[in-house]
């Protein structure tokens, strides 16, 4: 089920666009830059933190409170005991000894996919076709049919019961109290069988006048669940266990909070499931924030070369006027924003560095620089000692 739509724009049009993105694209630069930098600093700041707390984190007995570590640093690992039972409220689903309940919904709705192949016309204009299909899919959230091309013909109605989640508020670790959320989220899902009871509580909430049978996990809002309909509804419950975790945090009476801050003012608390000592759970805290660097990186290098391409987009727009030199400029102008931004980007990254870490990027500069010194100094050397007079003849 699709159709294809064809749309043309003229030159102006383009160039009004690309008037547009020399206004954008320094603003998306500039969001960059400070985006990289402060990335930077959130990693030196949490690595510092880290391993400040690394150094003073005291790991104790859970079977006991001891006052004197009374707002220290504290590592303490054993059994977990959720303090309650977490339930589902409007449809009366509880998952007795769990620390946390997931409520999981799926509504069966059309789906808009497009894919467009756009042309260059003579004179600067371009020619772009657009093919769009229409399909059915489970999906856990609503889909805006508003939106669609053909929205009078492929409409989904309003969810009448999204997916939610509950925890328990505490549990218990021994002698402490930790936060019930943290402790479900260390959990393993698993799937809660249903009772029959639980029919008349989804008909009371959702108001359906389809049908509603519950099949060990799953209900099924259906009028036939073999061959769904558009509206129909899949909701199931997971339940989130877990027998033992550690975590890091202060100690504050007999609670474990997230309140500890260290010198620099970040906040730490660390979690894991299952008995995990101080030390890995520090290492794998390091890990993470390395990662989350990187990738923080990525996408501002990638939004770096966004900003560039758009405000350079208006010279291959100009070039369009002859579709074959358009296209050129425009692949020119690619390679051009590609470079800058591998010249900005790390520049920004290693101002940044000398900034939060002086000593460290001095130090790698310094490396370099003797490393290039001595790779020179080695270069001539080797041509020097292969520069051997020839004499012809004989003397």
């Amino acid at each position: 089920m699709s159709f294809t739509e064809t749309t043309t724009r003229s030159w102006f049009s383009k160039l009004k666009s690309g008037l547009a993105g020399l206004v954008i694209g320094p603003i998306l630069v500039i969001g960059m830059i400070w985006l990289l930098s402060w990335n930077e600093g959130r990693s030196v700041q949490t690595y510092r933190a880290l391993v400040e707390g690394a150094g003073i984190v005291v790991s104790i007995d859970n079977g006991s409170v001891d006052p004197a570590n009374e707002g220290k640093l504290v590592h303490v690992s054993g059994p977990v005991k959720p303090d309650g039972t977490p339930e589902d409220p409007m449809l009366g689903v509880s998952a007795e000894g769990a620390a946390g309940l997931n409520r999981q919904v799926e509504m069966y709705q059309w789906i808009e996919d497009s894919s467009s192949e756009t042309k260059k016309t003579l004179g600067g204009g371009e020619e772009t076709v657009t093919t769009y299909s229409y399909k059915k899919e489970w999906r856990p959230r609503p889909v805006d049919s508003s939106d669609f091309k053909q929205s009078d013909q492929h409409q989904n109605p309003e969810m009448p019961i999204e997916g939610d989640r509950f925890t328990v508020a505490t549990a218990t670790l021994g002698a402490f109290t930790v936060d019930g959320k943290a402790v479900a989220n260390l959990g393993t899902e698993s799937p809660v069988k249903l009772s029959p009871d639980v029919i008349n509580q989804v008909t009371a909430a959702i108001g359906s006048d389809k049908p509603i049978n519950a099949n060990g996990t799953t209900i099924y809002v259906s009028q036939n669940r073999q061959t769904p309909a558009i509206g129909d509804l899949r909701i199931s419950f997971s339940r989130e266990d877990i027998a033992e975790a550690s975590f890091v945090g202060a100690q504050k009476g007999t609670n474990i909070t997230r309140d500890y801050k260290t010198s620099n003012g970040q906040n730490v608390f660390l979690s894991a499931a299952g008995k995990v000592d101080a030390p890995q759970m520090f290492d794998a805290a390091q890990s993470e924030n390395t990662l989350i660097t990187w990738l923080i990186r990525g996408g501002g290098l990638l939004g770096m070369f966004i900003g560039f391409a758009m405000m350079l987009s208006i010279l291959g727009i100009i070039a369009d006027v002859i579709p074959f030199v358009g296209s050129i400029v425009g692949f020119g102008t690619s390679v051009i924003a590609i470079i800058l931004t591998l010249i900005l980007g790390p520049l920004v990254i290693a101002i940044a560095w000398i900034a939060y870490r002086p000593v460290l990027a001095i130090a790698i500069i310094a490396a370099g620089v003797l490393l290039a010194v001595g790779l020179i100094y080695l270069r001539r050397n080797k041509t020097v000692a292969v520069q051997v007079p020839t004499t012809l003849g004989r003397a």
